[in-house]
């Protein structure tokens, strides 16, 4: 497949770009300083820019079969904007090219999956650290599914830095569920999983072990 990875300089963007390229992939990342990346493949082609800049997401998103947004932020409490604003962007250029696939990566704490973190997760860590990062994480969710791309949201539980597995929950229904951990890399096989055989396609699933 041609896929474009928006945010592969580390964790799951890299984690996916790594495993896509092994597995005979063509890649177009979008990169904000390409020298960021330690990854050299004739498979790799890398657009240096932006996701919030219509010129550099239309780069790195043309002739693609799939689109896969992986960006993430450090904690922060100031207002954030970058997840929505970038996924404006992405399908304002997806608008152009029909029967693309995008793949978003939000997390546990976006949209009905509040709640499912544990106790000092939902109460202490998400509030005061992440408060403003999920906020914007939910507007990002809000407007990818009232578009009329074919998406699915990927939500992980705690990553780690673990092995592939590929022996993890795919949880829809999160009644009772409090997420668990699960690896970057495992995150990235399911995603590259279901562009190959997709089946998840516009739900929102919780990832973890």
């Amino acid at each position: 497949m041609r896929i474009a990875i928006v945010g592969a300089s580390r964790g799951i963007g890299y984690e996916l770009l790594r495993i896509a390229l092994e597995e005979g992939h063509e890649v177009t990342v979008l990169l904000r300083n390409s020298a960021k990346l330690n990854i050299s493949d004739s498979r790799l082609k890398i657009v240096e820019g932006d996701i919030l800049d219509p010129a550099s997401v239309t780069a790195v998103t043309a002739v693609q079969e799939a689109v896969c947004v992986c960006i993430g932020i450090p904690p922060t409490r100031k207002p954030v904007n970058v997840f929505s604003h970038g996924i404006e962007c992405i399908l304002a250029a997806m608008g152009g090219v029909p029967h693309q696939k995008l793949i978003a990566v939000t997390g546990i704490g976006a949209g009905d999956s509040k709640g499912h973190g544990g106790f000092f997760y939902d109460r202490v860590i998400n509030p005061l650290l992440l408060g403003t990062i999920y906020a914007d994480k939910n507007r990002q969710e809000s407007i990818i599914k009232a578009s009329n791309v074919e998406w699915l949201i990927v939500r992980p539980g705690f990553l780690t830095n673990g092995s592939r597995t590929g022996k993890y929950q795919v949880i829809e229904n999160l009644s009772g569920v409090i997420a668990g951990k699960i690896s970057r890399r495992d995150v990235a096989d399911f995603i590259l999983k279901q562009l190959t055989t997709p089946t998840y396609f516009g739900k929102t699933p919780l990832l973890t072990y």
